[in-house]
């Protein structure tokens, strides 16, 4: 979950005395797996941290997956914790982490007045428990686990060898699935769905498949040999 984290945005909120109250979120997730947020003058959030030290809360985070033209959700996460004002020594690096997912001028206006209860302010989410939701896997972490585990250290290259594929290679994508399902897969409708150093998910239609290596890749050399070889039945 952390790899799926890593990619992830907050999109609701919601106090821990109101969970039907849902609200818009805006943030980002930090190195250690925890959602940083932008909170604004009279919201729900920012007005009980102008009362308290922190506050109980939950936050829905999504990953998606661009298909063509149209965003489609990866994963959906629900992490239950406690939000409080972002260290000071720390705004600077959650702020910056925060515009490259939600480019926002009142960034400015949390740094440079911070705590003020007439302007912006920059939290963070201290992650009790995860339920998680990602295709047909889900579950509930808690903390010491979650926050215990490392991002996948090849998703980047990962990303970028799927992006490539389906960019350029749908055509041969198809043909490997016409070959390994014996069917006709036409390329309108095969994409690489997800890949990691332990096997390919590629859609087909209505249809996701998981594809396992035979060992997983400890690389990114060992991932695009792997990949090249599913291109190549």
């Amino acid at each position: 979950m952390r790899t799926l984290a890593a990619d992830a945005v907050p999109t609701r909120l919601a106090l821990a005395d109101a969970p039907s109250a849902l609200v818009g979120a805006r943030g980002a997730v930090d190195r250690a797996g925890r959602p940083l947020l932008l909170l604004k003058p009279g919201e729900p959030l920012r007005s009980a941290l102008n009362a308290a030290c922190d506050a109980a809360v939950t936050v829905n985070l999504a990953v998606t997956r661009r298909i063509g033209d149209e965003e489609r959700p990866r994963a959906l996460l629900r992490i239950q914790g406690w939000a409080a004002p972002v260290p000071a020594p720390e705004r600077r690096e959650a702020a910056v982490l925060i515009a490259e997912r939600h480019p926002d001028e009142d960034l400015f206006l949390a740094l440079e007045y911070p705590g003020e209860p007439a302007f912006p302010l920059l939290a963070r989410v201290d992650v009790a428990t995860v339920m998680y939701v990602a295709g047909r896997d889900h579950g509930t972490l808690d903390a010491e686990d979650y926050l215990a585990a490392e991002p996948d250290p090849i998703a980047g290259a990962a990303e970028r060898m799927l992006a490539h594929v389906n960019e350029s290679h749908r055509e041969s994508l198809a043909h490997a699935m016409t070959h390994a399902l014996r069917r006709p897969a036409p390329p309108a409708e095969v994409w690489l769905w997800e890949l990691d150093r332990f096997g390919a998910t590629v859609q087909v239609g209505p249809d996701q498949i998981r594809f396992p290596w035979p060992e997983p890749a400890t690389c990114p050399r060992a991932l695009e040999h792997a990949l090249q070889t599913l291109l190549t039945p």
